[in-house]
């Protein structure tokens, strides 16, 4: 029963991970191709480098589709538990794929400045119309991003919960750039390529947070005390359980493991502990939504407790 019920969340939670996905994929190209091309022929150093950042959106959003399919592959005889962890790597991706861009925009900024400093660039006027193009990819942005934040919510992926701070930081940078265009409209083209590294500085912040968060997620660091709490809290709803002595959880990908000691009266039979400890598991099963694998021991309380 909880196989088939896990089946059924798998296959709907991958459907709205990969809608996400999907989404993004799309827009990312379309907004590329304006960006890039507005950036180009509007003369705006902060748009180009908007633009690529939205190619390399596009590069990873594609190991990430891919990423993503290979986690809903089911549980097998070498990977026991599911392939879950694939998102934590997405994820991964994601990161060093932002920093990398960041890496990229900020140096490209930093020559252009260096070079109107030192009067060895042509420098053109910008073109209004570049401004649009920043205000629709901030608009399309915060779509996605709400979009994205409400799927990780649902489904607990740190794979689609990147994604959406990697929306985010398009926003930033599309706004850094919208700020640049309007001073370079005003005739201060040399805050252009400098909103363009402030816009670096921020993209950059980002990906190191991805980094740390899905490196979490590999390294089966313990989740936060509020699990810890709720599963003491179910436990103690049942009288026969006299004591709950130890909760050791580790996150696997989305999902949580937990191994947890539990007291009971010792002049209970071997049958009837088993009972309980089945009943106790389908009791956590029911009230934490992201517990797939949970193992009780027990044996009559110790007596220092």
């Amino acid at each position: 029963m909880l196989s088939t019920r896990n089946a059924r969340e798998l296959l709907g939670r991958t459907l709205r991970n990969e809608s996400v996905v999907n989404l993004g994929l799309a827009s990312n190209l379309l907004l590329a191709l304006i960006k890039l091309s507005a950036g180009i022929f509007g003369h705006s150093k902060a748009l180009l480098a908007d633009g690529i950042n939205s190619i390399s959106d596009v590069v990873y959003f594609l190991v990430v589709r891919i990423l993503v399919k290979l986690s809903a592959q089911p549980a097998d005889e070498e990977h026991p538990y599911g392939h879950h962890q694939f998102e934590s790597i997405a994820a991964l991706v994601v990161g060093s794929f932002v920093i990398t861009t960041a890496l990229a925009i900020f140096w490209d900024s930093i020559n252009s400045a260096f070079d109107m400093f030192a009067k060895t660039a042509v420098i053109q006027p910008v073109r209004f119309f570049t401004l649009w193009a920043a205000l629709a990819t901030i608009i399309i942005k915060i779509i996605l991003m709400m979009h994205a934040r409400a799927v990780s919510r649902s489904t607990g992926s740190i794979a689609v919960a990147a994604l959406a701070s990697d929306h985010r930081n398009d926003i930033f940078a599309s706004l850094g750039a919208g700020i640049g265009i309007i001073f370079g409209l005003l005739g201060y083209t040399i805050l252009d390529p400098i909103a363009g590294a402030m816009v670096a500085a921020i993209v950059a912040k980002t990906g190191i947070g991805i980094l740390r968060e899905s490196a979490n997620e590999l390294m089966d660091t313990i989740p936060s005390s509020q699990i810890d709490n709720c599963v003491r809290s179910v436990l103690s709803s049942v009288p026969e359980i006299l004591s709950v002595e130890s909760v050791h959880a580790h996150r696997f990908g989305p999902y949580i493991m937990a191994n947890i000691t539990i007291g009971i009266n010792g002049q209970l039979t071997v049958s009837d502990g088993n009972k309980l400890a089945h009943y106790a598991e389908s009791l956590l099963y029911s009230k934490i939504e992201m517990l797939r694998r949970v193992y009780i021991h027990y044996h009559p309380p110790s007596k220092n407790k």
